[in-house]
């Protein structure tokens, strides 16, 4: 199986989860390539779409993710599979609001959600690429043989 990881970051630490996934992805035996400017032509039904994001401001989408989730307005998503890793600080009241947004926007276009999305608080896990493993791990074997 192959995973198309969509990264949305502003400081890093997202791209971090997501290089984290990536080798336990691979370490499956699986294929997968993280987009830290992800782009629509990238879309590929026979992949898994795994959504990476930390959240802006008031609970927004980081810069370089907001094309893309603006062109996946326009996209019929129906028969797509996805998953969502989003990162935040409880402490603000938009946390994880990034990720949230995603996850309507996919539902809104079709995508079938293959797992609850994993919302890391990183006020209390400051190594999020740790929580995201354990969690994307533990998913693997229902997500693959969905």
């Amino acid at each position: 199986m192959h995973f198309d990881i969509m990264v949305g970051s502003v400081l890093g630490a997202s791209e971090y989860v997501a290089e984290a996934i990536l080798v336990s992805i691979i370490d499956a035996g699986h294929t997968g390539k993280c987009h830290f400017e992800p782009c629509v032509s990238a879309l590929n039904k026979n992949n898994i779409l795994l959504i990476c994001t930390s959240t802006h401001g008031a609970g927004d989408l980081p810069d370089n993710i907001v094309a893309y989730a603006k062109a996946l307005q326009q996209q019929d998503l129906n028969g797509f599979n996805a998953m969502i890793v989003g990162l935040g600080d409880s402490s603000y009241d938009t946390y994880c609001g990034a990720a949230m947004k995603m996850e309507s926007l996919l539902i809104e276009k079709g995508v079938t959600l293959l797992s609850e999305p994993l919302h890391i608080d990183v006020l209390h896990h400051p190594i999020p690429e740790d929580v995201a493993v354990d969690w994307f791990v533990a998913q693997l074997d229902k997500v693959i043989g969905h």
